[in-house]
């Protein structure tokens, strides 16, 4: 069996710098003028020719005084070396096209169901070449082995070799529905409303809001069943009266202008954290990722 045609054979092919600096130089038929266009110097092109003829044991060019002309071997080499290059610039064109077009980010849930997606149709208007596909996650993504440009996260803003952009801070109060307040209050002083029943009662939010309010022990929590890890399910089972909410306001801002939500007592804690906006540094210029920091910033100015 001849052994090109042996199974798991591989041609071992000539260096692509090589490669790349004929082409460029039968292109312009200049081993001067290659060199401009591959930014290395006229004798560097020269020498990765003269590679890849040793390598090919046949001259590709013909040296004549002040310029260069392909030989027989190199007229026969040319078109086929072109148009791999050809297929390659193509395909990275392609690639490079379709990333561009898709903004992959990766958010937690209630930031993004109660205020990213009500507001993505002004992003889509001014960026119609740009597809939003998003991820609910309440980790923290690594954005070098995950196919993700941005992330939406709550923390301190520090992250190594991400860049941070903060967005809306961390402050929380009791909400509840008209009804529920209707049927358990009215109350008079934090302490009051802390008999009535509370959902996930032992989320640290409500130990910081009743620190902030003077109230030194969070006293046990009334009879509720409802137990849930996410603002926006919370939010939903307030809504329904099932009982008192620590929630963030500015994620239920239409609910509270409609009267489906209200708020008991003025006072807002905060675990001194935010939402921020991060991605990696090295890809700031991205224009997608540009286009879409420089959107939801110029939004929360509003």
């Amino acid at each position: 069996m001849p052994k090109d045609t042996e199974p798991g054979f591989r041609p071992v092919l000539p260096p692509l710098t090589a490669v790349r600096a004929f082409e460029a130089a039968a292109r312009h038929q200049s081993f001067t003028k290659a060199a401009a266009e591959l930014g290395m110097t006229q004798a560097a092109v020269s020498y990765q020719v003269k590679v890849l003829e040793d390598r090919l044991g046949k001259p590709l060019f013909r040296r004549l005084p002040k310029k260069v002309e392909l030989s027989e071997t190199g007229r026969r080499l040319a078109p086929a070396v072109a148009s791999a290059f050809q297929g390659l610039h193509a395909a990275f064109a392609e690639l490079r096209e379709t990333d561009d077009a898709v903004l992959a980010v990766t958010a937690v849930h209630t930031f993004a169901t109660n205020w990213l997606v009500p507001r993505l149709g002004a992003f889509q208007q001014q960026h119609p070449e740009i597809a939003v596909r998003i991820d609910l996650s309440s980790r923290n993504v690594d954005f070098t082995r995950e196919d993700f440009d941005l992330g939406i996260r709550g923390g301190r803003g520090k992250w190594p070799g991400l860049q941070a952009h903060a967005l809306i801070p961390i402050a929380f109060t009791p909400l509840c529905s008209p009804d529920f307040l209707a049927r358990h209050g009215p109350w008079a002083a934090p302490i009051d409303m802390l008999k009535a029943p509370r959902l996930d009662a032992h989320d640290e939010w409500w130990r910081l809001w009743c620190q902030a309010a003077g109230v030194p022990h969070t006293p046990p929590a009334g009879p509720s069943n409802v137990s849930l890890d996410v603002q926006s399910l919370l939010g939903t089972a307030a809504i329904a009266g099932q009982g008192v909410a620590m929630l963030m306001p500015a994620f239920f801002a239409g609910d509270l202008a409609a009267g489906r939500l209200v708020q008991p007592f003025p006072l807002m804690a905060t675990d001194d954290t935010a939402y921020w906006l991060v991605y990696p540094e090295g890809r700031k210029n991205v224009r997608k990722i540009r286009a879409f920091r420089d959107w939801i910033l110029a939004e929360l100015k509003q």
